[in-house]
């Protein structure tokens, strides 16, 4: 199969790096200057699961337009951050138009509507990753932790598509933690709950996990806020399972834990935060259901704060 990764940071290099290195035909979507960079340097990979350094296609979304007609792709694997998402929605669409279907891995929901809107629900697959990983000074991956998963799947469930089949046997080809899943929904309310309560946590308080924690009342902060994020799933019909919960707050109240959002990293480095399409969103998903999530509300007048604060 011919997949489009659109982006070569830290989340699409990763994936898309690995899927090269296991020989597979991986075309990287990125800017003019990544796709110097990448041709110069190649992609390189420094990762507790082995390093890697290897030459990769890159082209850029001009190049798109001229090549997408002449060598279609399968399947597009979206790595973007969300507030890059308009942007990244234009420069995919000559794939999908030749008929490539789409999988996107970003953190949330809230994508899924303009995603939906452009190229028509049955062409977009759910889905989602873990990883901590980030491009490093001199374009390197640098990946930051052992766990690096995809987790995919049909959103009306059923049986998945052809090329989802064959996206699958190549990340186990590749030797990546992955899960074709019948269920991704449900999947996608356990990451987005937990994700949501990490970042407002962290971010509201500006500190990883075990720094939280250590102070009083810190574990049950995060208790708390991880009890409004899935009060929210429960009223959108994805209960979280109690095993997912358990482990959830386990993480989320690690005494000692350096874990903090990728969100807190990107604010910590004064750049743009997906504060909208994580916290917000899941503030105003409560709000439909009349639900009351003051300690979410707090966390996403904070992220408005420091966004407006960015622009001046």
């Amino acid at each position: 199969m011919r997949l489009l990764v659109l982006g070569a940071g830290g989340t699409g290099g990763y994936f898309g790096g690995r899927l090269a290195q296991a020989g597979y035909d991986v075309t990287f979507l990125v800017r003019e200057p990544r796709q110097q960079q990448l041709q110069q340097d190649g992609l390189r990979i420094i990762s507790p699961l082995g390093d890697t350094h290897l030459q990769v296609a890159a082209i850029t979304a001009q190049q798109l337009q001229t090549l997408s007609g002449q060598r279609p792709f399968d399947l597009v694997l979206l790595s973007c951050k969300a507030y890059d998402l308009t942007s990244s929605i234009d420069a995919i669409a000559p794939a999908v138009v030749e008929g490539a279907d789409v999988l996107p891995i970003l953190n949330g929901l809230l994508h899924y509507d303009a995603l939906d809107a452009r190229f028509g629900r049955e062409l977009v697959i759910g889905g989602l990753c873990f990883i901590s990983a980030a491009k490093g000074e001199h374009g390197e991956i640098l990946h930051l932790g052992k766990p690096a998963s995809l987790t995919y799947g049909e959103r009306e469930g059923g049986d998945p598509r052809p090329r989802l089949r064959s996206f699958a046997k190549a990340c186990s080809a590749a030797g990546l933690d992955h899960l074709l899943t019948p269920d991704i929904a449900s999947e996608q309310w356990i990451k987005y709950s937990f994700l949501t309560a990490l970042a407002a946590g962290t971010c509201l308080m500006r500190a990883p996990v075990g720094r939280i924690v250590a102070g009083e009342r810190g574990a049950g902060f995060l208790g708390a806020l991880y009890a409004e994020c899935t009060a929210v799933a429960q009223a959108s019909g994805q209960p979280i399972p109690k095993t997912s919960q358990i482990t959830a707050l386990a993480t989320l109240q690690q005494f000692g834990s350096p874990l903090k959002a990728s969100m807190l990293r990107d604010l910590e480095n004064g750049q743009p935060v997906e504060a909208a399409h994580i916290v917000g969103d899941m503030v105003h998903r409560a709000k439909r259901f009349g639900l009351q999530v003051p300690l979410l509300k707090a966390a996403w007048v904070h992220l408005q704060a420091y966004e407006a604060g960015r622009q001046h």
